[in-house]
């Protein structure tokens, strides 16, 4: 049935779930989801926060190191032991938009109290933690809701555009923030340049790492504010109105179920294990660019957050051509290319050092700079660069068009459930990729080797993929 809005604007395409897709502006609220989002994950667990945390507020970075790592252990078993509960209850109840909610409400107070996470004072380490793993968890099961509504949102024809959409605008979303602190906060009094400010805005005190604390109470602002065209104007998924005791009940049986019928869906089970081995790898990619770059070619703070600025920029171009790739192609082989574009890269992106340019040698010494900025200034460095957009393009396709997949393949009536277990299989074996390129690269003593290891994840992934069949499932009961 539509609904009354849906009635209003005139709407009649039929979603890729079999109901009345949302108008326009609905869509585009469902994206916009993403652009409220996906700042966190670049502020608070790549570039500004982590760093600041494991090296200034533990003091050792080692140790911080071993924490940070164990926080974000934590939450991906509390997010794999309930994620795929949540999305079955999320399936018995229907709508998911109250649930968005409340996680909202859980991570916006959450974040903005790193504010308060200072050396030798404010909030301690273990209070600190905390406040992560509950982000952490809260940010991807609102991810499991908000992903489940998309076969409900989108029409079929537009399903990949959309999805492509919503990662193109989460990482637009990240970049605008992220040049928005190195310009205001991170650059005044660092250089001289007449576009700078000469000292940090609004009063920020970088003594007291103010301008690394900022991040928090930024991206919290930032996801409370363009939360809004979601709940606003993007419909829910109609369903019916099943109290919360028994919501949680059919959920847990749902999902028990779902496991022991598991033989039934065995295509999506192929899918799922594909996806977990290289979206391990693609993870992998991301978080071992920066620290092979700074190992081998010695880049220090500026280059490598002028590194993240610039991979963001094409990663919102990797948005839009994993949906294209997805609406043009089909879901399998969009996949298919994403992955192979990052295997490729990724060799092309080792085959670069000093010294050397696609594994021949190059004379460094007699080489003069290609300019006189202070980064990226040698042929190799440069060529790096080059790479590892073209991989960040792949590896933002590739998370758009998984997501398109599953949607596609996934029974209409457990969507929200196997978006849960989809949760699942992103984070169960999140410490693959790691593990993997610290044992080889201690095993071979050499960067290259240790990174060029992940090539054994993505090489599986695609295997698997190969398996995999884009027909949607039928529900067993």
């Amino acid at each position: 049935m539509a609904t009354e809005d849906q009635r209003q604007s005139g709407s009649d395409l039929r979603s890729a779930s079999g109901g009345v897709a949302a108008d326009t502006r609905g869509q585009w609220g469902w994206a916009l989801f993403e652009w409220a989002r996906n700042p966190y994950v670049l502020l608070i667990t790549i570039y500004v926060f982590s760093p600041y945390f494991t090296s200034t507020v533990v003091g050792d970075p080692v140790r911080g190191q071993a924490i940070w790592g164990n926080i974000n252990g934590i939450a991906g078993f509390v997010i794999a032991c309930l994620g795929p509960v949540l999305g079955a209850i999320a399936d018995t109840g229907g709508r998911r938009k109250p649930w968005i909610v409340f996680f909202i409400a859980l991570m916006v107070p959450a974040m903005y109290a790193l504010w308060w996470a200072m050396p030798g004072g404010g909030l301690s380490v273990l209070s600190i933690a905390l406040l992560i793993v509950l982000i952490a968890v809260a940010f991807e099961f609102s991810a499991v809701f908000h992903n489940s509504m998309l076969p409900a949102v989108a029409p079929h024809e537009r399903i990949g555009f959309l999805s492509g959409l919503g990662l193109a605008l989460g990482n637009a979303g990240g970049l605008i923030i992220l040049c928005f602190m190195l310009w205001a906060f991170m650059l005044p009094g660092n250089v001289d340049w007449g576009f700078v400010p000469s000292a940090p805005l609004f009063g920020i005190d970088a003594s007291a790492f103010e301008n690394s604390r900022i991040s928090g109470p930024l991206v919290a602002v930032w996801l409370l504010v363009f939360s809004l065209p979601l709940l606003l104007w993007t419909p829910d998924v109609q369903g019916a109105r099943v109290p919360i005791g028994d919501a949680v009940a059919r959920g847990i049986s749902s999902v028990v179920g779902t496991v022991k019928r598991l033989r039934h869906y065995r295509n999506i089970a192929i899918y799922l294990v594909a996806r977990m081995f290289y979206n391990d790898g693609k993870t992998a990619v991301l978080v071992f660019g920066g620290v092979y770059a700074a190992g081998v070619f010695g880049w220090g703070p500026l280059t490598l957050t002028i590194y993240g600025i610039v991979l963001s920029v094409f990663a919102v171009g990797g948005g839009f051509f994993g949906g294209w790739l997805d609406d043009r192609f089909g879901s399998k082989r969009a996949i298919l290319v994403s992955i192979g574009g990052t295997s490729i890269g990724l060799i092309l992106a080792i085959s670069m050092t000093p010294t050397e340019i696609f594994f021949f040698p190059y004379d460094a010494a007699s080489a003069q700079p290609i300019w006189d900025l202070p980064f990226f200034a040698t042929l190799p460095e440069l060529l790096y660069l080059i790479v590892v957009l073209i991989v960040a393009i792949c590896i933002t396709a590739a998370y758009a068009n998984s997501r398109t997949m599953l949607a596609r393949i996934a029974p209409v009536t457990k969507m929200s459930e196997f978006f849960g277990i989809y949760a699942l299989s992103g984070t169960a074996t999140a410490f693959l990729g790691p593990l993997l390129v610290g044992v080889a690269t201690h095993f071979f003593q050499s960067q290259r080797a240790g990174f060029a290891s992940v090539l054994l994840l993505l090489g599986i992934g695609l295997a698997g993929m190969l398996f995999v069949r884009e027909e949607r499932a039928e529900a067993v009961d």
